[in-house]
């Protein structure tokens, strides 16, 4: 599990191309310390299992699935990406919960910049529209934030200079995919509810 908070920027520094997959090598000073073979790291907000690692960098392998659900299929060397480590139980949960399973991708509509921060327009699918909602949580390429206002086809968060100047949202330009993952907790809801819905009716 993760939380969403970002702990560096990093680097890919070398893609190979397979027949049904893609490995990456990135560098991560921060998230490669103490890392080890098996260990899961969160790139864009995918959650990847180390495969090797050497000084500052790690290898990571992506299966098929993960690159037509995620943008990561889009990276190439030099591509700057989000790494975060998971949560170690007893640590303050600084964003929220995050999996690290992205369900969609959406693509960045419009930055709109103030004094102090700055406004994004996201695009976002019509399958995941019902689970964001204005104040509520959601990731975009493994940043935790606050949605700011909710639409049929796209929604807004409010980034702050450490947002910008620390992640990938602080250089990507409108026309740029961004990995979405909604807030866990809406799914198991509304599957409850339907579960719940449809022993009713049953009983009937």
């Amino acid at each position: 599990m993760f939380t969403g908070i970002v702990e560096e920027l990093g680097e890919v520094t070398a893609v190979e191309t397979l027949d049904d997959a893609c490995r990456f090598r990135l560098r991560g000073p921060v998230v490669t310390q103490g890392a080890k073979h098996g260990d899961s790291i969160a790139v864009n907000g995918v959650c990847l299992t180390v495969v090797d690692h050497e000084g500052d960098e790690f290898t990571a392998d992506v299966m098929a699935e993960t690159l037509n659900r995620s943008s990561l299929g889009a990276l190439a060397v030099g591509s700057r990406v989000n790494l975060e480590r998971p949560t170690a139980v007893g640590d303050r949960l600084g964003g929220h919960i995050v999996q690290g399973h992205v369900d969609g991708t959406g693509e960045i509509l419009d930055r709109t910049p103030s004094e102090h921060w700055e406004i994004v327009k996201i695009s976002l699918p019509a399958e995941l529209s019902r689970y964001v909602v204005e104040k509520g949580s959601i990731t975009v390429d493994g940043i935790s934030l606050t949605v700011v206002d909710a639409g049929r086809d796209h929604f807004t968060v409010s980034l702050i200079p450490t947002t910008l100047a620390l992640t990938t949202l602080g250089i990507k330009k409108p026309g740029d995919p961004v990995n979405l993952e909604v807030d866990v907790i809406a799914k198991y809801v509304e599957r409850m509810l339907g579960d719940s819905v449809a022993g009713e009716e049953a009983t009937r």
